[in-house]
């Protein structure tokens, strides 16, 4: 056990059944140990075998061992380790960069030790693992090796088993000590090198290839040196200081609730798990490994490319558990065989993989669609291996203030982005020291995979995907940052007074609440310190504009923050998707001559859905007809009546909308999508789309119609809005080669936009004219 008390008792007659596999690193560890087991033996001599169990690319020395490893089936092998304590480090995590250099204290050195020895002897405290028998090791030997190398249970490969074994033994006992946060993986070369899994795998690529076996085992050997991550205590430690570095400028503690930890703790336990986090900044990769470590959670692997491994920075990843993967191996079937069966050997030993599900940084604020190769890797590798029961936990950080935003509206706009360099990187995390309030975590439910589909069904992995991106819109909450932006920006270029904004997020809370849609803990609680502590925080960063000389506060957006500002509305923009959908839908049937209103409000619904179906995830449209009818019970319960009564119940049922946010969601797409539109209608019957230089173009016409408000905001200028555009009238069919009747599909598009865009000013001039009558107004 931990503090040095055998499992089982130890009595003298029973030493000689005993064979003590000494974990020593130096000879004052040896002494310490042998001091130890001499004095709970009795009379008897003891047998032992010393020898530093190391997980290096090298054959243990198990000579002695192995002569060792004879004795009755029944007879006990005991491991036994020193496990070095450092005064006050569980409070502290004392760790410092220096111990890069002069080594990690829990693991000094000859020298070291003897002076430790020498002020405080308690420091050594002597570590005794699970025992177990020798016919429980050889039958263990064989089920794992499959009899490895056949030549009998006291081979050298049995005895190395035998070593690693006890290894692992004392790795469960000194986290006992420790914690769980330094469950580290050992021995994986040597695991997967021995597994009949891997090894029937390379038995069949040899008859496929051709290769003799002994060959495409030489190959992998570097490969597994390549691939796999070396994590250790010393730079777990380390990694979580650097960790808590980059959040400098963050409230010293994360928020996260208590009961979805400890269902995340059960499944990281239970089952093989990938944690998928949305990925909005450089630094929220670092919550998911922040939040293990803090919580004493097993640690996560993530992955890195290979073009990152490089010089100091990429030992230092590997080490923390970065899995650095080349960009391409289509071609290179021993690496492609090495990483899955690394992967699987990890899900199976229930070591956590982790991720960005959007496989890069969201420009735009909402979930980018999701990048398949990780998860297909994953998936492949448990399906190969036969490994079940994968969760997918998706994982969202929420920030009120990302630095990375201002970079995101430059290059969105088409404004130069500064090259990432050394000193770009410094200024960078000198910018993360700037107060930029709370940083909050949400984990959604796991998507369950109770057998991997096979690699080459690609409909399974994109429905998987899919559920992982809709449970993590689920769990994204709303934020101060990110409701005062759409309420704000909903009513641009008016601002609004303190009052008008309260009452504004209380009307959207509200509406939050109804629809069990998360809430930050100031919009939870309704705390006004927190909530003015949050808004000062925006008012410092120039995000948003006080304006304190007049007889109120008045907040409001520059229009040059615009872009900035609309990153975070995009945020939340899915849980009000279904809302705007109703309320554009009843606007434009309140400015049109609807004829059957129910009809053409379900046929406007479908025209939106199709409009906006390179921006959001929608679910299978019976699914998301049978939502807007709950939203539409929640608006009013006979809405179906007023819909059918005509233009009177259209009034009625916008009346009961209010405030209407539609706008503030939908405005920008309809705006950029017009931009590409008016430059395909442009076109001379002839003409050829060139995607690239049409989107280039659009950031130039982009500006013009800003400058001559044909659009109304900056938000509407970017390449991702424009790209999107251009995939919808793609998938439309508008950009094969300019015929008349395609101009002219073009030009009804155009037009088709521009009322949309109409018909959003309306809204947005009814929610500016309301905003004295809103709740808690002094109006």
């Amino acid at each position: 056990m931990a503090d040095g008390t055998p499992r089982t008792p130890i009595v003298a007659e029973q030493a000689a059944d005993r064979l003590y596999i000494i974990d020593a690193r130096n000879g004052v560890e040896q002494r310490l140990l042998l001091d130890w087991i001499h004095a709970t033996s009795g009379d008897d001599e003891p047998a032992w075998a010393s020898l530093d169990i190391e997980d290096g690319d090298h054959a243990l020395p198990v000579d002695v061992l192995r002569v060792r490893l004879g004795g009755a089936p029944s007879r006990q092998i005991v491991p036994l380790r020193v496990a070095w304590r450092i005064p006050g480090f569980d409070k502290e995590r004392a760790l410092k960069f220096r111990h890069l250099i002069f080594g990690d204290p829990r693991h000094p050195g000859p020298l070291r030790s003897r002076l430790i020895l020498l002020r405080d002897r308690r420091r050594a405290q002597i570590l005794v693992g699970e025992a177990a028998t020798l016919d429980v090791l050889r039958d263990r030997f064989c089920a794992q090796t499959g009899g490895g190398d056949g030549e009998g249970a006291e081979s050298p490969e049995f005895a190395g088993f035998v070593a690693r074994q006890a290894a692992l033994a004392l790795d469960v006992a000194e986290r006992g000590i420790r914690g769980t946060r330094y469950k580290v993986p050992r021995f994986v070369a040597d695991g997967l090198r021995t597994s009949p899994k891997f090894r029937a795998a390379l038995a069949e690529l040899s008859e496929k290839t051709g290769r003799p076996v002994a060959d495409l085992f030489r190959e992998a050997r570097p490969l597994m040196k390549e691939v796999i991550a070396r994590p250790s205590a010393l730079f777990l430690d380390l990694r979580a200081r650097l960790d808590r570095m980059m959040f400098g400028g963050y409230a010293p503690e994360m928020e996260i609730d208590a009961t979805e930890l400890a269902k995340l703790r059960s499944i990281l336990r239970e089952h093989p798990t990938a944690i998928l986090f949305t990925h909005k900044t450089y630094i929220d990769g670092a919550t998911p490994s922040r939040l293990a470590y803090e919580n004493d959670l097993p640690m996560l692997h993530s992955f890195g490319g290979a073009n990152l491994d490089f010089a100091v920075m990429g030992e230092f990843f590997r080490r923390s558990g970065m899995i650095f993967i080349r960009r391409s191996f289509q071609d290179q079937p021993v690496y492609k065989l090495v990483l899955r069966h690394y992967i699987a050997w990890l899900l199976a030993k229930r070591f956590p993989l982790s991720w960005a599900f959007e496989g890069t940084r969201s420009r735009l604020g909402k979930l980018m669609p999701p990048k398949y190769g990780l998860m297909k890797y994953v998936l492949d590798a448990a399906h190969a291996t036969g490994t079940k029961d994968v969760h997918f936990v998706p994982f969202v950080t929420s920030f009120d203030l990302i630095r990375d935003v201002e970079e995101y509206a430059a290059e969105q706009t088409g404004r130069n982005k500064k090259p990432e360099s050394l000193s770009w990187f410094l200024g960078y995390m000198k910018s993360l020291k700037e107060p930029s309030g709370r940083i909050r975590l949400d984990i959604g439910n796991p998507v369950v995979i109770d057998a991997a589909p096979a690699p080459d069904d690609k409909r399974a992995l994109e429905t998987i995907a899919f559920a992982v991106a809709v449970e993590a819109n689920r769990v994204t909450p709303l934020t101060v940052t990110s409701v005062m932006c759409l309420i704000l920006l909903g009513m641009a270029p008016r601002g609004a007074t303190a009052a008008e904004l309260l009452g504004a997020i209380g009307a959207v809370t509200d509406w939050a609440r109804v629809r069990d849609i998360r809430l930050s803990s100031e919009l939870e609680s309704g705390d006004d310190a927190a909530l003015s502590a949050t808004v000062d925080t925006l008012v410092a960063s120039g995000l948003l504009t006080r304006y304190e000389a007049g007889s109120e506060n008045v907040y409001s957006i520059d229009p040059a923050k615009h872009p900035m500002a609309s990153y975070y509305r995009n945020i939340i923009a899915h849980h009000f998707l279904d809302r705007a959908m109703i309320e554009l839908a009843l606007f434009e049937l309140r400015d049109g001559d609807s004829g059957d209103a129910t009809a053409a409000f379900w046929a406007r619904i479908d025209r939106l859905r199709d409009l906006f179906k390179f921006e959001f995830f929608y679910p299978p449209r019976g699914e998301h007809l049978a939502a807007i009818e709950a939203e539409l019970t929640r608006i009013d319960p006979v809405w179906d009546r007023r819909l059918a009564s005509g233009d009177r119940g259209i009034a009625q049922l916008l009346r009961r909308c209010q405030p209407v946010v539609g706008h503030a969601i939908l405005l920008p797409f309809a705006e950029a999508y017009s931009v590409v539109a008016e430059l395909l209608a442009r076109a001379k019957p002839g003409d050829v789309v060139d995607e690239q230089a049409l989107l280039d173009a659009a950031l130039v016409e982009g500006k013009q119609a800003w400058l001559l408000r044909r659009i109304s905001s900056e938000a509407a200028i970017g390449k991702l809005l424009f790209a999107n555009g251009l995939s919808l009238m793609r998938h439309m069919g508008l950009t094969t080669d300019a015929t008349p009747p395609n101009l002219a599909a073009r030009r009804a598009l155009l037009m088709e936009l521009r009322g949309l865009a109409n018909v959003m000013e309306t809204m947005r001039l009814s929610t500016v004219a309301l905003a004295d009558r809103l709740p808690g107004s002094g109006g």
